[in-house]
């Protein structure tokens, strides 16, 4: 944890929690977005829902005692669909929730406003307004990590959908039967992109072929221990199994992304998130294949870019949106 000096007690702070699969982000953030003091620790969802809730107070807690301040609204990213009104998170796949009153659990903990949005559409909104996206009205995030998830901008305005579920672009199928996703569906982006994915097609490659996955092997302990990160070590040192994995993940991600292209003409694709972040060399494979197979229309003012406020932005888009939401609401 770190922290800096706020000068002037008058400067309104936000809270942003970014609540992703495997971990969760407290920040306290100004008015300009500026990272106060951070937070990090791992999320454990096997340990349910309560307990998730219990070790986010505690966090927020710690970051008021940090700077001897509190905050006056508390803005949460979650990585699933989210109840405008009531801030009921409806489904998560990879925390494996259903229908948890996450906004009035925290309210009820910490007696300051919450609002709680699905957690790629903050890290959009952080992108559009802080980073990558400053002044560009039509654009897409796609973030890539534990989950696959996204955010657009269309026409100067990030789209939310008739049910507040738009953005689920981790969710579209890119392969008709395909592998199983942690939704209900098969064959989609995430089951082949995200973190999870990514991992488990390694495993079943190098089951298959024990000889070739033997490095990966190695660097992991225990086939069941490779994971995406596993992966990218393994390509930075020249594996060739990881290389072939490391290329069909941009391939399938291309895939996805040349149709989000086609279909909504952005000026601008913003790739971030854990697994893109950790291997870089992911975005120009991407915008090499997306510019042969996209529709000319489409690519002609296309900028393909990597996300720039990094893991931050996720809090920052938490708490920037929160506040946006509430400001125009009074």
């Amino acid at each position: 944890m770190g922290s800096i000096i706020i000068t002037g007690k008058s400067e309104s702070l936000t809270v942003g929690v970014d609540l992703g699969g495997t971990k969760v982000e407290v920040s306290l953030i100004t008015s300009d977005g500026t990272v106060v003091t951070s937070s990090k620790r791992p999320t454990f969802p096997q340990k349910g829902p309560d307990e998730v809730i219990a070790s986010i107070v505690t966090a927020i807690e710690t970051c008021f005692q940090e700077i001897d301040r509190k905050a006056d609204i508390i803005g949460v990213g979650v990585a699933g669909q989210v109840d405008r009104e009531s801030g009921t998170v409806r489904f998560s796949p990879n925390l494996d929730w259903h229908n948890i009153p996450l906004q009035s659990k925290l309210e009820e903990a910490l007696h300051i406003p919450v609002v709680v949005n699905n957690d790629v559409r903050a890290a959009t909104w952080a992108e559009w307004k802080y980073g990558a996206g400053r002044g560009i009205n039509d654009l897409i995030c796609l973030f890539a990590g534990t989950g696959v998830g996204g955010g657009i901008v269309s026409g100067g305005q990030l789209l939310e959908g008739c049910n507040n579920a738009a953005g689920e672009i981790g969710h579209v199928t890119i392969v008709t039967g395909g592998r199983p996703c942690h939704c209900r569906n098969s064959g989609c982006l995430e089951a082949y992109v995200g973190g999870w994915a990514i991992a488990q097609r390694t495993q079943e490659a190098v089951s298959n072929d024990p000889e070739k996955g033997r490095n990966l092997i190695d660097l992991a302990g225990d086939i069941t221990q490779i994971s995406a990160a596993t992966v990218t070590q393994a390509y930075y040192e020249g594996d060739s199994l990881a290389d072939q994995i490391v290329t069909e993940t941009a391939q399938y991600l291309a895939a996805g992304i040349t149709g989000f292209v086609n279909m909504l003409n952005p000026c601008m694709l913003i790739l971030g998130g854990g697994v893109i972040l950790g291997l870089p060399e992911y975005v120009s494979k991407i915008d090499n294949n997306v510019q042969q197979n996209a529709l000319l229309a489409a690519t002609e003012k296309l900028r393909i870019v990597t996300a720039s406020l990094g893991n931050q932005a996720g809090a920052i888009g938490a708490a920037m949106l929160a506040r946006h939401i509430i400001d125009n609401e009074q």
